[in-house]
């Protein structure tokens, strides 16, 4: 279990000392283990940053999230609860973001374009969240996501065009997130909200099926869009093919009747 102090806990959770101090001090975070004077931090702290990151940003005050925190862990193997924790908070991916400065997003997507159209392509991009502002710089959460675009802007294909498709794509992943988590929610989570006590077993068990949800969520994904693409490729090629024909079959019928 990775060990963090407490800029280092801020630093990993995207958050701030003062944020965490305020936490203990409301009774929402577990206090650190002391070495000497120094406060050392754990995984379990971290999820339990990220967690309540995540239920503040969707609206819950500090005395509801103490309230359901407490409510939580009333009888239960803390162990268990804070690895659910984890488990619901965790990132997906285990992609390392990266940095970028903006005469490098000029340069790669932007060649040739007035400031103000540069403007407008940098706050499209952060809006989409393909990148976000830090400091003289900016940070990628997704470099994979960025190269993709790059290509795509290599190829020919207009930056404005680009970032379009990228809103339409991610609006569709989050339709195809929402099915999967509201099949999970309805059969698995909804039965657990409905007991009064929740066992630590059932708690662990949930955990483990969303963890299996991971890997199979691209598993379903990839041969889906695959599958896709193969015919949507073949018949938008075929058309083409059908044209070049048709062209090449006319310029022969003319070029033999010039001889």
């Amino acid at each position: 279990m990775a060990e963090y102090r407490i800029d280092e806990l801020a630093q990993t959770a995207g958050s701030t000392v003062r944020n965490i101090r305020a936490y203990q001090d409301r009774g929402l975070l577990p206090p650190p283990r002391l070495e000497g004077r120094v406060g050392i931090y754990d995984d379990s702290h971290l999820a339990r940053l990220r967690l309540i990151g995540k239920l503040l940003a969707r609206g819950y005050t500090f005395a509801i999230i103490k309230d359901l925190i407490s409510a939580w862990e009333t009888g239960k193997d803390v162990s268990e609860v804070l690895g659910l924790e984890k488990v619901l908070t965790d990132p997906w991916s285990d992609e390392i973001p990266g940095t970028a400065r903006v005469e490098e997003l000029i340069a790669t997507f932007a060649p040739g374009l007035d400031d103000e159209a540069v403007a407008r392509m940098l706050q499209r991009t952060v809006e989409l969240g393909l990148i976000e502002p830090e400091g003289d710089h900016y940070r990628v959460p997704s470099p994979r996501l960025l190269h993709v675009g790059a290509e795509l802007v290599a190829a020919g294909i207009p930056i404005d065009s680009v970032l379009d498709i990228a809103g339409q794509i991610r609006d569709d992943c989050d339709v195809i997130a929402g099915r999967f988590v509201n099949l999970v929610y309805e059969h698995v989570f909804t039965p657990l909200h409905n007991e009064a006590n929740p066992s630590t077993e059932e708690i662990s068990e949930i955990a483990a099926v969303v963890r299996r949800m991971r890997p199979l969520v691209k598993m379903v994904v990839d041969p889906f869009i695959a599958r896709a693409m193969e015919t949507r490729v073949q018949a938008a090629l075929g058309t083409q093919l059908e044209l070049i024909r048709d062209h090449l079959h006319a310029e022969t019928s003319s070029s033999a009747a010039e001889g």
